[in-house]
């Protein structure tokens, strides 16, 4: 193995590390944000969500689809955050300091759709898993994932893979982007300098700019991996246009950003929490920081 793919390899797992510090923060956050997304008339808000999953399904409720969330974190996030710099140099980004940002843009998308290509059963299987209020249908991820590859087959653990990897490619092209893009102006300009102080507001902003982008992206998908065989046999959504389409036709434009609030409430502290994480681990292993 070069030391290329070596230091890519050790990255992708620091990164996954970090990502699950913070998926276990804003589990609970995350369970009540698919409920609002997927049944938004008996989940209104983010506190009246979280105080009707407690009353019904016990705090365990809240944290519904941890196991598929840790996997989806070490796989997903793993390689769009570890495999955010190799992108990067493969585009031709040689000064960190000073890489242009559509460099940056097109590393993250990069990394962001490969990584939830990969990692697509674990993100289906923690939304199947959260949406899942009677808690009857999946005991743990081993059986979620055997009872939806023997119910649905192969091709059923890849539902949304489409709206996956598109929202992954936006994702990753405005969060990993943000931070890093953040962090080098304000160092550039000399406004700060590099510490966990430095880290703290560009994860910030990066939270802040992936939630706005992202929120109908997210509800569309949620929607669509969420759903289930009609009595008819067919599925509600053909796919991401008929979801949007008919959820803008029923609800109206401003449901599509349903659950912003509730999901930067899960995404900004993630975001925060993970790179966080990501740079002080970095920092003790003698590896460069972003």
């Amino acid at each position: 193995m070069s030391s290329d793919s070596a230091s890519t390899g050790f990255r992708i797992v620091l990164a996954g590390s970090s990502a699950c510090c913070g998926a276990s923060v804003t589990n609970p956050i995350d369970v009540v944000k698919i409920r609002m997304q997927v049944q938004k008339a008996k989940y209104p808000g983010m506190l009246s969500g979280m105080r009707t999953i407690a009353a019904e399904e016990g705090l365990r409720g809240l944290y519904k689809g941890l196991g598929a969330s840790l996997c989806r974190e070490m796989s997903y996030s793993g390689i769009r955050f570890g495999a955010y710099e190799s992108f990067k140099e493969l585009y031709g980004a040689t000064d960190p300091k000073n890489t242009p940002l559509y460099k940056k843009l097109a590393a993250g998308a990069s990394a962001g759709m490969f990584g939830s290509a990969v990692a697509n059963p674990c993100d289906l299987v923690k939304i199947r898993m959260q949406s899942d209020h009677s808690g009857k249908l999946y005991r743990n991820v081993f059986q979620a994932f055997g009872h939806i590859f023997k119910t649905e087959g192969f091709g059923g653990l890849y539902v949304g893979v489409f709206q996956t990897v598109q929202r992954a490619g936006v994702l990753g092209a405005c969060q990993a982007p943000a931070y890093d893009h953040t962090k080098h102006t304000l160092k550039n300009a000399k406004l700060m300098d590099e510490g966990i102080y430095l880290h703290l507001v560009s994860s910030f902003v990066a939270g802040i700019v992936a939630v706005s982008v992202t929120a109908p992206i997210d509800l569309i998908k949620t929607r669509v991996m969420s759903s289930k065989p009609l009595a008819d046999g067919t599925m509600p959504y053909t796919g991401t246009v008929d979801c949007f389409m008919k959820t803008v036709r029923s609800e109206g434009i401003m449901s599509l950003y349903a659950g912003w609030v509730p999901g930067w409430m899960r995404l900004g502290p993630h975001t925060i929490v993970t790179f966080l994480v990501f740079e002080q681990l970095r920092k003790v292993v003698g590896m460069r920081a972003i």
